[in-house]
């Protein structure tokens, strides 16, 4: 973008991996430039890399319902913050995949519901914390059949013990108005569904 900085405008000085296991975590010595075209004086950062994501919201145009899950998150118990809440599926993009092959492979996985990629639509594409860690999320939303959908889903050799929740679309927006979750995907994904649950059931329920 004419006007703005890019990668060039970055000096680094020393780069050291501090941890390496399922995440890494590195030191950051830098320099960056400023806006009146100076550098600015030596930073020292950690910054947490993890894989990048996709997110998938579940939604039935027939029905007008919406499928979401619910499973622990250890990140959120050790902040205080309450481990379990309702969210859209999710999971992390390995290097020989697409984000779409991870949105279907995750949807199976964790909602046990089949969806095709002609009947998903991506939405969005954020950083999840651009001032400390790396990882970036692909949104989707899916379109699915939600009669007969629930109960208890996830890989068991990953430790994951995930249930499945179908709501009214009502009842799922208000999931954020009462504050019943805390997942910034899960907020992103429902608001957007907001804006566009009219268009989206124009085009499937053709």
């Amino acid at each position: 973008r004419k006007g703005f900085f890019g990668l060039n405008d970055v000096y680094v000085q020393k780069q050291d991996l501090l941890y390496d296991g399922f995440n890494k975590l590195f030191r950051l010595v830098f320099r960056h430039k400023h806006f009146d075209g100076e550098w600015s004086e030596l930073l020292d950062r950690e910054v947490f890399q993890r894989r990048d994501a996709v997110g998938v919201l579940l939604y039935d145009p027939s029905l007008d319902k919406v499928v979401l899950v619910e499973q622990f998150r250890a990140g959120a118990f050790m902040g205080n913050n309450q481990p379990w809440n309702l969210e859209v599926v999710a999971g992390m993009i390995d290097n020989d995949e697409s984000p779409v092959d991870v949105a279907i492979r995750e949807v199976l996985e964790e909602s046990g519901c089949k969806v095709r990629a002609e009947y998903m639509e991506r939405f969005c594409r954020f950083l999840v914390s651009p001032g400390a860690a790396t990882e970036v999320v692909t949104c989707f939303c899916a379109k699915v059949d939600s009669r007969g959908v629930g109960g208890v889903f996830g890989c068991e050799n990953e430790g994951e013990n995930i249930r499945v929740h179908v709501l009214k679309y009502e009842d799922a927006v208000n999931v954020i108005n009462n504050n019943n979750t805390n997942i910034a995907l899960t907020v992103i994904c429902l608001q957007w569904l907001e804006l566009n649950r009219y268009r989206l059931r124009s085009k499937w329920l053709v």
